[in-house]
């Protein structure tokens, strides 16, 4: 809720928050909403003389001000520092730079408006005969060729027109915001909360009343859900249906040696030690055992092959009968070696001649 003016009845039902003109509560008040949005925030536009009236009046809570302050009674905290910039036309020397210095202003009429916020002692340039009564009017001044203005940029943007521009000003007194409230042994609740906001507290800070609070309040602790029974499972004390407990179940007087064997009671106690809780190991599984026979299709063929090469440096065939060719099968022994060679069943020659070995020739039903 956002509204220009409040009374004071109203301030037990909501938080009045005055701001003068070029201050941007918004992102505060947005905060505000998001964390209280059971208490509506008016904003209450005033000017600056009007500021520090309505904080001693009552008739706000706090205030975005100018400052410094003007009395004891009200209590500040700095919140930013402003840029101070000179609003010149576009078509002046000034608008060429990137900023203007105090010394550049020398040979300028200078305007200095009654509700001016920069606090000079003395200021730059030539004075202006007359001093305009708000801003706003130093503006139209300024638009019409009249001199030029150093404001606070957020009145340069406030103000802002397309026929004027406005360039960083060096060398000069800069303007002050801040949070003011009137001033007490301790600040009201939602006084304290805004101030928690304007500093970048969040919801959880450690610091602030609300804090203070919850540090004296003990906390419910979360209750854990309880794990449920595995199914088909006892407990880890009580039996199992159908089986013994794990420190349960069978006596010790069942195992061998009888109850009063102490051999048997130390080995029946350490379970822990035991490999798998003493269960036995599991098996290889399905993928282990596709695995080794993948393994034995590979491996068998290799490993009869390199056998089979062992056998024969290791143990050729002997010269003799046995060696001779025999046609109805397809090994001959080799020409040097001796060793067998496998080669395609050849149909014996029916040829007289000899061959080199002086035998004949063998026929088709002749055996060697």
């Amino acid at each position: 809720m956002t509204g220009t003016d409040a009374s004071p009845a109203s301030s037990s039902a909501s938080f009045r928050l005055a701001y003068v003109p070029g201050a941007t509560p918004a992102k505060w008040v947005r905060i505000w909403n998001e964390r209280l949005p059971d208490v509506p925030l008016a904003l209450v536009a005033v000017t600056p003389a009007e500021a520090f009236g309505a904080l001693r009046e009552g008739t706000v809570d706090a205030g975005l001000v100018r400052l410094p302050v003007d009395g004891d009674d009200l209590s500040a905290i700095p919140l930013y520092t402003e840029t101070t910039v000179v609003v010149v036309p576009k078509d002046h020397l000034f608008a060429a730079v990137e900023e203007v210095s105090a010394e550049d202003l020398a040979e300028e009429l200078v305007l200095h408006p009654l509700d001016d916020t920069l606090g000079w002692e003395r200021p730059p340039g030539r004075p202006a005969l007359e001093r305009p009564e708000t801003t706003a009017d130093a503006i139209e001044l300024v638009a019409a060729g009249v001199g030029v203005l150093a404001v606070p940029q957020s009145l340069a943007r406030l103000h802002h027109r397309k026929d004027l521009t406005y360039r960083t000003l060096v060398d000069v007194p800069q303007s002050r915001v801040g949070l003011s409230w009137p001033k007490a042994d301790e600040a009201p609740d939602l006084v304290e909360e805004f101030i928690g906001i304007v500093r970048g507290r969040t919801v959880n800070s450690t610091q602030g009343r609300r804090a203070e609070e919850k540090k004296g309040q003990k906390q419910p602790r979360e209750q854990k859900p309880a794990r449920s029974a595995k199914p088909g499972g006892g407990s880890r004390t009580g039996g199992k249906p159908g089986g013994g407990s794990r420190t349960g179940g069978k006596p010790a007087a069942s195992r061998k040696g009888g109850a009063g064997s102490g051999a048997a009671g130390s080995r029946a106690a350490p379970r822990l030690n035991r490999p798998h809780g003493g269960r036995p190991a599991p098996g290889p599984g399905r993928l282990g055992i596709l695995t080794l026979l993948i393994t034995e299709l590979i491996t068998a063929p290799i490993i009869g092959r390199i056998t089979e090469s062992i056998q024969e440096e290791l143990w050729p065939p002997v010269s003799g009968p046995s060696s001779r060719w025999d046609p109805t099968t397809s090994t001959r022994p080799g020409p040097s070696t001796g060793c067998s060679r496998r080669r395609s069943p050849r149909r014996p020659s029916t040829s007289t001649s000899r061959r080199s070995t002086g035998r004949p020739p063998p026929s088709r039903t002749a055996t060697w």
